[in-house]
């Protein structure tokens, strides 16, 4: 892996607003760009807006024919940046929480969501693959917020050569109704990652990015409480924690992270590291049934 510079955004993304997230997608990759990120990594659904309301799909489009991805294919071409987006997927009436990648050559690819979550199974269908994708300089591999908490889908990843993984949220924190509770999310949403998304880089080996959605996406829906607390985190192949956006308070915020490139090959090159010791051949209980 080359050393690269990344951009973890966080922003508010309220349902049934494509177009207004739209043009605060193209404006915030345009600001990290100049800021010299080389790779913009926006939120989960950033584009269409999550909460547990039809309007998810309302608004949902193909990847990659779709206007929006369109739009920021040629954006990411104009700008020579690669982009991951989020948006609702419209594959012949099926929908699915899609983040894709877009850079200096167009089109990359897609994850959709593996495992999902709440409320998501009535609106979304899971995706089935998990596919590494190569931008300049890294092999990047994407986990889409609740996937995270499994440790299946990274590994799965790093066997398959990523360097970096992906980890847009647009994670949920309940009702806030006071500065302390909107404070108490952020903190709560970072000490979590501090465990789950440190275990992934450390276990793997590799760069884990997250960036979470930051605000409320359902004000247009009455009775529909979604409320995000945003953070952004990056942890290195070592598990330690390199940088996180500032903000106690929910509101956008672009996170510029330089990534050292050389800490994956020598993370992945230390005596009895796990990816090399590894014995899938007894890892049979991990694809049977659970009880």
């Amino acid at each position: 892996m080359e050393s690269i510079t990344v951009a973890l955004v966080q922003h508010a993304s309220p349902m049934g607003h494509k177009a207004a997230n739209l043009e605060r997608t193209v404006a915030l990759a345009r600001a990290a760009a100049a800021q010299g990120a080389s790779l913009v990594a926006f939120p989960e659904l950033g584009i269409t807006g999550h909460a547990g309301h039809r309007a998810m799909v309302a608004e949902a489009e193909e990847v990659p024919n779709g206007p929006a991805c369109r739009l920021l294919t040629e954006l990411a071409i104009e700008l020579g940046i690669t982009i991951s987006a989020g948006i609702a997927e419209d594959d012949l009436g099926i929908h699915y929480n899609t983040q894709f990648l877009v850079g200096p050559d167009g089109y990359i690819g897609k994850q959709r969501k593996i495992h999902l979550s709440r409320d998501e199974y009535f609106y979304f269908r899971a995706g089935t693959h998990m596919p590494v994708l190569a931008i300049p300089g890294a092999r990047v591999g994407t986990v889409i917020c609740y996937d995270s908490e499994f440790p299946e889908p990274a590994r799965c990843l790093a066997v398959k050569g990523a360097e970096v993984i992906l980890a847009p949220h647009a994670a949920r924190a309940g009702a806030w109704r006071s500065e302390a509770d909107r404070r108490k999310a952020v903190a709560s949403r970072k000490q979590h990652w501090s465990v789950t998304l440190a275990s992934h880089a450390l276990f793997n080996g590799c760069f884990v990015l997250a960036a979470n959605t930051a605000g409320r996406s359902a004000d247009d829906y009455p009775g529909v409480e979604a409320n995000h607390p945003g953070g952004c985190m990056a942890f290195d192949p070592y598990g330690g924690l390199i940088a996180e956006s500032r903000s106690q308070d929910v509101e956008e915020e672009t996170l510029i992270v330089p990534l050292d490139g050389s800490l994956v090959a020598e993370r992945r090159s230390q005596a009895c590291f796990m990816l090399q010791t590894r014995r899938p051949e007894v890892y049979g209980a991990l694809v049977e049934p659970t009880l």
